[in-house]
């Protein structure tokens, strides 16, 4: 793949802070793009953002917002918008994770993996779609999950968001796809992150009799996401929207 795949496109992504998002982040800057790193807390990817910036020789904004604020969303798309003059790209990554089984899953959870997960999704592709519409052209990427598509134990609340993820996918695909806007979304499987090393210290066990139903043998990486993406946001994707690539190892089988 050409590693400067992206060269000039305007990309925005939630959720950078580390792990996935920050992947996405690093690859899209390697390929040549714009980037607008968005993450809540204000300052945190400062530092980060001069150093990937100086190490691609490309531009790498840090955004600072909440992604279920819908103001505050539509302030930042604009304010892309009128320095860029265009928004070629968003990928919605930002997600929260709560790991209950039925009976002990509470309201308030529920919420607020839906306000993250869905609605904030949706708001965010409206926005970003009317700015899109404008050059007839973009990329929406919206992270998904292998649970979305077949579940998991003790994820019921986690992969109900998925799944409507996956079906805001499809759906916006087809509403988009007159004004050459393209909607895909990746579905991780068990990948490697900070947070899946902390879960396998207090669950070794468990963990690796699900690894040893991964076809390829291995855990996923964070890069191994951020290559699908960037796949998903470039011209070489031209011709598929509405679909949800699975990033799994071959765990599905």
């Amino acid at each position: 793949m050409d590693n400067r795949i992206l060269y000039g496109k305007v990309c925005v992504i939630t959720g950078t802070i580390h792990g996935i998002g920050q992947a996405i982040a690093e690859k899209f800057a390697e390929g040549g793009a714009i980037v607008y790193a968005g993450d809540y807390r204000e300052g945190s990817l400062n530092e980060w953002a001069r150093n990937c910036s100086d190490a691609n020789e490309t531009k790498v904004i840090p955004v600072y917002f909440d992604v279920t604020d819908s103001s505050k969303i539509k302030q930042i798309i604009m304010d892309i918008y009128k320095e860029e003059g265009k928004l070629d790209c968003l990928v919605n990554n930002a997600g929260v994770i709560s790991n209950n089984r039925i009976g002990m899953i509470t309201k308030d959870d529920m919420e607020k993996i839906f306000r993250v997960n869905v609605f904030a999704v949706i708001d965010l592709i409206q926005t970003a779609s009317r700015i899109m519409s404008r050059n007839k052209s973009g990329s929406i990427i919206n992270i998904a999950s292998i649970v979305g598509v077949n579940g998991s134990p003790g994820q019921t609340a986690y992969s109900a968001s998925k799944g409507a993820v996956i079906a805001m996918t499809k759906s916006a695909a087809k509403e988009l796809a007159p004004m050459n806007i393209r909607v895909n979304a990746v579905a991780p499987g068990i990948i490697e992150t900070e947070r899946f090393k902390e879960l396998y210290k207090r669950n070794g066990a468990a963990i690796d009799t699900r690894i040893e139903k991964i076809g390829l043998g291995r855990l996923g990486t964070p890069i191994d996401v951020a290559n699908a993406c960037v796949f998903l946001a470039s011209d070489s994707a031209g011709y598929i929207s509405g679909q949800i690539l699975g990033v799994d190892g071959c765990a599905v089988l």
